[in-house]
């Protein structure tokens, strides 16, 4: 099984390879197979691919937001037309099940360029100040060059949300994917140009670490958004700060997920697994802490096992397959270090805690996992894990379990269930989080904003909100008469 691009780069409208940049190689996980190997991106590479959209960008700008929106729209319309060789590819690059990624990746994409190519005549819009004779207006421009640094969780996606604002705005961008899963957004900047964009404005390059402070420290760019861990975003944070960069961050959760003990039980159960396997746990807003009432918890627990136990884990191109293997080794490693450091602190592991034995190969799979009688002083209440694992703790009353889902430095999202819709949004406003929701979990459509608080990051992702993240407002002052002065 082989998905070798062209070449390791997307620059400048082409494909473009640097022999002298560190190999590397793409590992499906499924199999632990080479799909591909490719070169990170050297200095050289980084200057053409900065160069290239800088000079795309002016002329960029000066079209008209209708025809910029025109060309995502195309661009919406040729992803949806390969969904499925899309899908696969993010399947191979990911090891995500292709039940998941034929409705879930692509397809979310797709609505990013559909929504902001659709809103890009009045989305950018300012607004008319009338001082008495004299008036004032408003207008949004563009930042310039943008970098676009993305996870591996979600690549396809994540290319797609930090690019379509950015391009709408009249924006070029440079998009470094993660090293881990190299190979969509590749297909994504080739798809743009087939749509119209000129070259330039999106150009992908590939790298580690090491490069994205090549990208992040360089004097044309203007903004970084950053989808990536608290500790990789206070590092960007910082290096963008130094020159006043913009930056947003999008950046890891803790999140609490209520059930109060009048929720509907199946309901909250199904929500709860969403948010803690779906993507076999590697999605950053998870409510990993769920909290459940007393009176339901034995209820709960019960349901929870006979249903976390039947889901059906293999080869991810099976379409019966709904657990998939983690993203690496390295990960998987992590994630299991975890679950021993809940089982030596004393929490009881219901269900899962290993490797699965009917899966064979090399591929990096684990079991569904779920702990109760989890503390919220043990490590894997506290720490993000970014796996399938569940930590169940109890509680009594409201104010109890609001002053705990408070009580960790993430900031990014949070869920209720409850058949009280009182309680719930009393609840949901008291919650020190960027985005959640109320008897349901982790449904992003692109309309809403999507973001954290606290240490979670800052700005938002996708809605009318991103417009503001990828534009500055300039402001015109309009004199109707003769300048008196005194002197």
């Amino acid at each position: 099984m082989k998905a070798q691009p062209k070449a390791s780069h997307f620059i400048d409208g082409d494909y473009v390879e640097d022999a002298a940049g560190t190999p590397f190689d793409s590992i499906y996980p499924a199999t632990g197979e080479v799909i591909a190997r490719l070169h990170a991106a050297t200095p050289a590479i980084v200057e053409k691919a900065i160069a290239s959209a800088k000079r795309a960008q002016k002329e960029w700008a000066a079209m008209s937001p209708t025809a910029r929106g025109r060309i995502l729209k195309r661009a919406a319309e040729i992803m949806r037309e390969r969904n499925r060789e899309l899908s696969e590819l993010e399947t191979l690059d990911t090891g995500k099940p292709i039940q998941e990624t034929i409705v879930a990746d692509p397809t979310s994409g797709a609505d990013a360029f559909e929504f902001f190519g659709g809103i890009a005549a009045a989305g950018l819009n300012g607004d008319y100040i009338p001082l008495g004779q004299d008036f004032a207006f408003t207008k949004r421009v563009p930042l310039g060059v943008c970098v676009g640094i993305g996870a591996w969780n979600y690549p396809q996606q994540i290319a797609c949300w930090k690019g379509a604002p950015a391009l709408v705005c009249g924006n070029a961008m440079v998009f470094k994917p993660s090293e881990n899963t190299p190979l969509g957004a590749l297909k994504i900047a080739e798809i743009l140009v087939e749509a119209g964009l000129p070259k330039g404005l999106y150009n992908v390059i590939q790298g580690d670490r090491s490069t994205g402070p090549l990208l992040v420290n360089h004097p044309d760019v203007a903004k970084v958004s950053l989808t990536g861990s608290v500790p990789t975003g206070r590092q960007v944070a910082g290096a963008a700060a130094a020159d006043l960069k913009h930056v947003t961050m999008e950046l890891g959760g803790k999140s609490p997920l209520i059930v109060f003990d009048d929720a509907d039980l199946e309901s909250a159960i199904g929500g709860a697994m969403l948010g803690n396997f779906y993507s076999t746990g590697q999605v950053c807003s998870n409510g990993t802490r769920v909290f459940v009432q007393k009176g339901i918890k034995d209820r709960f627990l019960s349901r929870l096992k006979e249903r976390t136990e039947r889901i059906v884990i293999g080869d991810p191109m099976d379409e019966a397959t709904q657990l998939g293997p983690m993203v690496s080794r390295a990960q998987r490693d992590k994630v299991l270090d975890y679950i021993e450091k809940g089982k030596a602190e004393g929490a009881t592991l219901l269900t899962g805690g290993g490797i699965p034995n009917d899966v064979s190969g090399e591929g990096t799979y684990i079991q569904p996992t779920v702990f109760a009688d989890v503390t919220d002083d043990m490590t894997i209440a506290r720490e993000e894990i970014f796996g399938p694992v569940m930590c169940v703790l109890d509680f009594d009353g409201e104010d109890e379990v609001i002053a705990r889902g408070n009580a960790t430095e993430f900031g990014l999202s949070g869920g209720v269930f409850t058949a009280d819709i009182t309680r719930a949004h009393r609840v949901v406003d008291q919650l020190e989080a960027g985005t959640l929701w109320i008897n349901t979990y982790n449904l992003c459509p692109v309309e809403i904003p999507f973001g954290g608080s606290k240490q979670s990051g800052f700005g938002r992702e996708n809605s009318l909100a991103a417009l503001e993240h990828y534009s500055e407002l300039k402001t015109v002052y309009v004199s109707m008469g003769k300048v008196e002065a005194p002197y």
